[in-house]
């Protein structure tokens, strides 16, 4: 089969479309032919070998970690699905999804893709649902609260705020200017421009005293001092990307990654195949210019998700 390698790590440019033997499942996975994948940060930095140290990887390597098709074959024990079956999941790492096929586990992390949700949107929707979903269980965020989402045109942060205007706060957002109609249609009540403003200073203008709950897609570390600061004392902020255990003014932190419940990426599949969750597709790119949408994928913004078809 077809798959994009990476022979070691280095930069995207030196990825290939290369043969690689087709897999076969064990107990517990499940074959899937490969209809659409969508890209994530995580398969750059696993590429590039920028988490190497935290997140070691075998070479060779086929990145990708969301993936939609149908089921091909099943291993001993798998009973949720049957060939034929059309299928999306998570696949964490070791990753493989770019590829004609992939092996994904019997587990929460996958799902029956419902009738009504196509490919691409089927492909965008795992890892930045379920990553945002978990943000907003950790942010614990009530009605008629306020909630600042940083990075909230992105991937992760276009559900953080669907999913936080449905949990009845008042959302803000930032983005790039001509991001504003787009994060509206979100649900945001706000939009800040963060490439002419200063995220802080303009959000405590719009809600003085500041907001209660901080989302940050963007920053880590102590840079996340600055976010923040546009919490309300006593506030709360959560993030994937790690930084210090609190912050002044009592401002609490949460760091938490993709978690997988069970039930909750069906829930989510069948809200996006109704209509009351949005992917935002911005760029789909066909398998053969997979090296291509890598290099672009790191080297620009894109609203929402991009995805590659097969």
């Amino acid at each position: 089969m077809k798959a994009l390698v990476s022979r070691s790590y280095g930069p995207l440019e030196e990825l290939t479309i290369a043969d690689v033997p087709k897999p076969a499942p064990g107990p517990g996975q499940i074959l899937v032919r490969t209809e659409a994948t969508a890209l994530n940060p995580a398969d750059v930095t696993l590429v590039t070998g920028a988490m190497k140290d935290a997140l070691p990887v075998q070479h060779p390597f086929v990145p990708g970690v969301d993936v939609t098709g149908v089921v091909e074959a099943v291993g001993e024990g798998v009973t949720r699905f049957a060939v034929g079956d059309p299928i999306l999941a998570w696949n964490g790492v070791p990753s493989g999804a770019l590829a004609e096929y992939v092996l994904v586990q019997d587990a929460p992390s996958a799902a029956p893709r419902p009738a009504g949700l196509d490919t691409a949107h089927a492909a965008g929707l795992s890892t930045v649902a379920l990553t945002a979903s978990a943000l907003l269980d950790a942010a614990k965020v009530r009605p008629g609260e306020t909630v600042l989402v940083v990075g909230a045109s992105g991937g992760i942060g276009s559900f953080a705020v669907q999913l936080a205007k449905q949990a009845g706060a008042k959302v803000l957002g930032t983005g790039h200017a001509d991001d504003e109609e787009f994060l509206r249609r979100l649900g945001a009540d706000e939009a800040i421009d963060y490439k002419h403003s200063d995220i802080t200073q303009e959000t405590l203008r719009r809600v003085p005293g500041g907001v209660d709950v901080v989302i940050d897609l963007a920053n880590a570390g102590p840079a996340l001092g600055g976010s923040a600061a546009a919490a309300k004392p006593g506030g709360r902020l959560v993030s994937p990307l790690g930084g210090p255990p609190a912050f002044d003014r009592g401002v609490t932190a949460t760091y938490t990654g993709t978690t997988t419940p069970p039930g909750r990426l069906d829930d989510l599949a069948a809200r996006a195949a109704d209509g009351r969750l949005q992917v935002e597709i911005s760029a789909n790119y066909a398998f053969a210019d997979s090296r291509q949408a890598l290099i672009d994928f790191a080297g620009r913004h894109f609203r929402g998700k991009v995805t590659i078809t097969f």
